[in-house]
Order: structure tokens, then sequence, then C-alpha cells
């Protein structure tokens, strides 16, 4: 109810506006989409990622301002690397485009300096159309009666039956693989090692680096794609990045709940700001409907 009471509030300015909010500017961090917002009447910064199944609160937050939050129910956590029980929250509220709310079964984790308050997640994108544009820094939402996404779609994608996070087909150096696409991502593109081999990267493994999970840590391979197709783009020399030999990953989402399974296509990794920053994105993630295009000019 708590949710759906957000709905209401933020539907009725976009009805108001044509149906398309103003652009609001946000900031990027490390390839994250952040955005102003207040969380129990305190300023701080949201990250916006599609990719989680849940909402989460930074453990650093709620320790540099003393908050004494409801604790819910503990919620077991699949990040990339292992799996958590962590503690949840409730009643938590939140400031977001003029509109005020509460959510419940918030999940804390780290998420890093306690500058960066919360993290929204699939839930928030679900019942609108949003824009955003990489190049500009900027960000809308659209109700679905303002554009036809079944016309409008260029990519080969769609929802991931029912878990609400859209998947999409790209293609690397002439092979098609079906990806999560993840707003939260900062990588390029992550993909499992024998996918990587497939597409002929294993060769081109030029580094390693260190990936932070949501649980933990692991190590990485990296190597750049010739070529990369996403909808009718052809981008050239991509960093790929897949588990090194002996790592192992979960790909259903960096902060999911270990009972949701991504069915349907063969879901081989995870794209990213590094592949999105070019362009300006409109997705529908009740439809898992994507239209990629470069921003206009100005």
């Amino acid at each position: 109810m708590k949710y759906a009471f957000l709905l209401i509030l933020l539907l009725a300015p976009l009805r108001a506006l044509a149906a398309v909010s103003e652009w609001v500017d946000f900031t990027l961090h490390n390839g994250h989409v952040y955005l102003p917002i207040t969380v129990e009447g305190i300023d701080t910064h949201v990250l916006l990622d599609s990719g989680a199944q849940v909402h989460a609160i930074n453990k650093a937050f709620i320790g540099k301002n003393n908050l004494d939050l409801s604790t819910g129910a503990k919620m077991r956590i699949q990040g990339v690397h292992d799996t958590e029980d962590r503690t949840t929250y409730n009643n938590v509220k939140v400031g977001l485009f003029g509109s005020e709310f509460e959510l419940d079964k918030v999940v804390e984790f780290n998420l890093g300096h306690h500058s960066s308050g919360m993290l929204l997640g699939a839930g928030f994108f679900n019942p609108f159309i949003i824009q955003i544009n990489y190049p500009e820094k900027k960000i809308r939402l659209l109700t679905r009666d303002s554009v036809d996404m079944n016309e409008a779609s260029n990519v080969r994608s769609m929802d991931n039956r029912g878990n609400g996070m859209p998947i999409a087909e790209i293609g690397i150096n002439g092979e098609n693989f079906w990806f999560l696409v993840d707003t939260g991502s900062s990588s390029g593109i992550f993909m499992e090692r024998r996918y990587a081999s497939r597409a002929g990267l294993l060769d081109k493994v030029d580094g390693s680096e260190s990936s932070r999970g949501v649980n933990s840590t692991g190590i990485q391979d990296v190597a750049n794609a010739d070529t990369v197709r996403f909808g009718p783009f052809e981008i050239a020399d991509v960093k790929v990045s897949f588990p090194a030999p002996g790592e192992t990953t979960n790909l259903e989402s960096q902060f999911s709940e270990t009972r949701s399974r991504i069915k349907g296509k063969r879901i081989v990794g995870i794209i990213g700001y590094g592949l999105f920053q070019h362009f300006l994105l409109t997705m529908d993630y009740k439809t898992g409907k994507i239209h990629v295009s470069l921003p206009p000019e100005k």
C-alpha cells in the first residue's frame, strides 16, 4: 500500500505534464547514477540500480546519522560472489521527485561512503518508462500512454518473466548473447568465462582486476572486444570482464533475493555503464522493451 501511494503521487504530476516529467540532473560516480534524496529527513543521494531486486540503505549512513530504524526480518541476499543473511528495515521515510513516502523491507548494505544513503532497485522502475541521457547526465520518467514502446523498441530485449529486470541481446565479435540490463553496474560488459571463450576473448586478456560484490570480492580477467553490437549501433574496442580461472560468480543480480531465478533466455552476464555511456536509453521495465539512440544535438 505504501508503494502504491508513492505511485499515485508520482503519476499525478506526470499526467499534468502530458505524461512526461521534467528532466532531472543526476551525478555519475564510477559509472553509477545518483539522484538527490532525503532519508529520514536527511539530505543524501540514492543510487538507481535496475539490476537490484531489493531496495537498500547504507550501513555507514545509518551509523553516521545515528538512525533508529524499525528492524524487519532477515533476508538472504545473493551477491555476485557469495550469499549472506542481511538485516532489513521497515517504515523508512524517503523523499524523492518531490514526494514523501515510506519503504518496507529495505536491506542494510555496505554502500561505501556515508554520503550515499540508499539504493533503489527494480521495483522503483517498474511502473514507468524511464529515459536516461548518459552523455548529458539527465533522467526523466514517462507514463506508458506517452510512447508506444512496441513500435519504438530497437533492441532485441524482453522482461525477465516476472522479476522486473530487462534482458537484452548484444553481439560480441559476431556472437550473440543475452545480458541483464543493469544501470547499477559500472562495468561495460561482464560475462561468464565460458561464453567469453566462445566470443574469442580468452586470447585477448590483457590484465586482471578485483571486483567487489555485495557479499565478497573476486578476481576478473579483462579483455577488449573488437566489436559489440547494441541495437542498431556497433561499438569498437569495448572492455569485457569475466571471472579469472577458478573464480565463481552468481549472475542473477548484484542485489537479489536468492529465491528469485532468471528464467527463459540463457543469461550470460551483465551490461552496464561502460556500454551505455554514449547513449540515450528509453526502457520499459514492465515489458522489457528498450530503445537506444544518440542524444539529440543541441
